[in-house]
């Protein structure tokens, strides 16, 4: 399911606002959000986006083929996370389980201090399964509660939440 279109801007403005930056983004999908981020990222700012699909990490391989700062990846989110070992990463877009309802806190240990952590759905879905609001829900009271984070919950688009890492 492809991101909420109101959400485009806000990715570009936060890929904008970390020059030579290091991204990730958990759930390629088809590339929509990825192509928010690549717009707003500068010239040395990088970005890993990961998907579990080939499918669709091929389209969206294509698309950016030509272009040195977008690495897409084909792995499973909790298995890529638990083993990374690279440098942190500036902004997090977890726009799939892992990194958000599955390994929260792997994610939140790649972030750098002062980085910046978004999720978006956290609003009722029609095409949600049955339990996931309660699912949600507990998410929301883990970041809320989380020592880490400085958190905002934005009412916009299908309900964001945007995070910065203490130091």
């Amino acid at each position: 399911m492809s991101s909420d279109d109101r959400l485009g801007p806000l990715l570009t403005t936060l890929a904008a606002s970390r020059p030579g930056g290091r991204l990730l983004e958990l759930g390629t999908g088809l590339g929509l959000s990825l192509a928010w981020l690549v717009q707003g990222m500068t010239a040395d700012t990088t970005i890993v986006s990961l998907d579990n699909d080939p499918r669709l990490t091929n389209v969206a391989s294509e698309l950016f083929a030509d272009d040195e700062r977008v690495r897409i990846v084909t792995a499973d989110g909790g298995s890529w996370l638990e083993t990374y070992d690279g440098p942190a990463f500036d902004f997090i877009f977890a726009d799939t389980w892992p990194g958000k309802y599955t390994h929260l806190e792997e994610a939140l240990a790649r972030l750098r201090p002062g980085g910046l952590y978004l999720i978006d759905d956290m609003h009722p879905q029609p095409n949600w399964p049955e339990g996931h609001h309660e699912r949600a829900q507990q998410l929301l009271a883990t970041l809320r509660r989380h020592p880490d984070l400085y958190l905002t919950e934005l009412d916009v688009a299908t309900g964001l939440v945007l995070a910065a890492k203490s130091a």
